[in-house]
């Protein structure tokens, strides 16, 4: 768990999981658009940043029990739970943990993600190394300096498919007892790996509030005005 922001006594905490292939600093830029009194946490997983030289991790409930095992040493506090892609599952597996230890987040906001039992293109971590990446580049996840970048590309592609390979092979856990918070839903328009009519499934991950919020952007409508994306989050978590 990496702190983006500096707040003595948060009255909320908003934690993040990233995308595949993703680390902490994926979410840097939020810091400016996050509220007085409002931390601003996200997971790095292993093999990404500070923890590059970590085995990667391609278990979703295995990435889930370590983030809510460093949220729980935390002070208690007032959170919501923001994943993103892959960090969708991963954030409502975390959060299923968290309410079995007595602390459910007040929201699970889920983004770009179809609902817990969906495959989300599950071949394409087999796909030989050029169509994987094109198809990558192609999302616009990957910035163009780094997606011309041959080495950085041979670095990049074991976390990236290890990630998706997650993803892909990722059941929920048998008999799991809906939570209760509220859960937000946020679609990216015209992203191509979200079947946008399967969304409505994620009501029943809760017997809590559900909402849908669709934004211009795509697949990584999470870089697209990122001060009102936050502000929605935040009155998730105020509600």
């Amino acid at each position: 768990m990496r702190s983006l922001t500096t707040v003595e006594r948060p009255e909320l905490r908003v934690v993040c999981f990233p995308h595949s292939g993703g680390s902490a600093t994926a979410f840097g830029e939020w810091s400016t658009a996050v509220p007085p009194g409002v931390e601003l946490m996200a997971v790095q997983y292993p093999g990404r940043g500070d923890r590059f030289g970590e085995q990667l991790v391609d278990d979703v409930a295995a990435m889930a029990g370590h983030a809510a095992a460093d949220l729980l040493r935390l002070p208690p506090r007032d959170y919501v739970l923001f994943g993103h892609s892959l960090g969708a599952v991963v954030a409502y597996e975390t959060a299923l943990v968290l309410r079995d230890a007595g602390e459910e987040p007040r929201t699970l906001c889920v983004s770009a993600c179809e609902p817990p039992g969906s495959v989300e293109d599950g071949d394409l971590h087999l796909a030989p190394d050029d169509e994987f990446w094109s198809t990558l580049v192609g999302l616009g996840g990957i910035e163009p300096g780094i997606a011309e970048h041959a080495e950085l590309r041979e670095l990049l592609l074991p976390t990236l498919r290890s990630d998706l390979r997650a993803h892909a092979e990722y059941r929920p856990r048998p008999g799991a007892k809906p939570l209760s918070c509220a859960v937000r839903c946020y679609h990216g328009a015209g992203d191509p790996l979200v079947d946008e009519a399967r969304l409505g499934e994620w009501a029943e991950v809760t017997s809590g509030e559900f909402t849908v919020r669709a934004r211009p952007g795509g697949h990584f409508h999470v870089t697209a005005d990122v001060a009102e994306l936050v502000a929605d989050i935040v009155r998730q978590g105020r509600a």
